[in-house]
């Protein structure tokens, strides 16, 4: 499964080390958090699909504490 999220993130620099922190996460399958458009891309086994998105805000809160990955 492939979903977008709506993510605020302070500059590219923290984007960058949340996408390299999440790309580590196991199951996930491809990461992309773009500083320009505040959105991330989240690419996962569907079965696993919400217990990685949930490490995935966990990880990127560890990384960055102002950011927010608002989830639908």
């Amino acid at each position: 499964m492939k979903k977008k999220f709506k993510i605020e993130v302070d500059c590219a620099n923290c984007a960058a080390k949340i996408e390299g922190a999440i790309r580590k996460l196991d199951g996930v399958q491809d990461v992309s958090v773009n500083f320009m458009t505040q959105k991330m891309t989240l690419e996962a086994p569907d079965e696993r699909f919400d217990g990685i998105l949930q490490e995935a805000v966990r990880c990127a809160k560890k990384v960055e504490a102002d950011s927010v990955i608002y989830i639908d």
